[in-house]
């Protein structure tokens, strides 16, 4: 695998930050999770609370490079116009 001294730290360090963006994803898709499940069932009030916790996760995301923040901006976008529509 590696031949230097600089190229194993570089894996190892990747190995760590793989680890760490892993649970960010993890955690971003959860809180969009409980905003879709409030969505289907058809409960404004707790869809809107779910939208309020989960926002600042997927800025969060963005702000530490995990995901884009186009990607972000439009799936803000989505759900906030399915709770509109409630």
């Amino acid at each position: 695998m590696a031949n230097h001294k600089s190229a194993e730290k570089r894996i190892r360090q990747t190995e760590r930050r793989t680890a760490v963006n892993r649970a960010r994803v993890s955690r971003i898709r959860t809180f969009v999770k409980k905003v879709e499940t409030a969505i289907a069932t058809g409960d404004k009030s707790a869809a809107a609370e779910a939208f309020k916790e989960a926002q600042p996760e997927l800025m969060r995301g963005v702000s530490k490079g995990v995901l884009h923040r186009n990607t972000v901006s439009r799936k803000l976008s989505r759900l906030s116009s399915r709770i509109k529509a409630l």
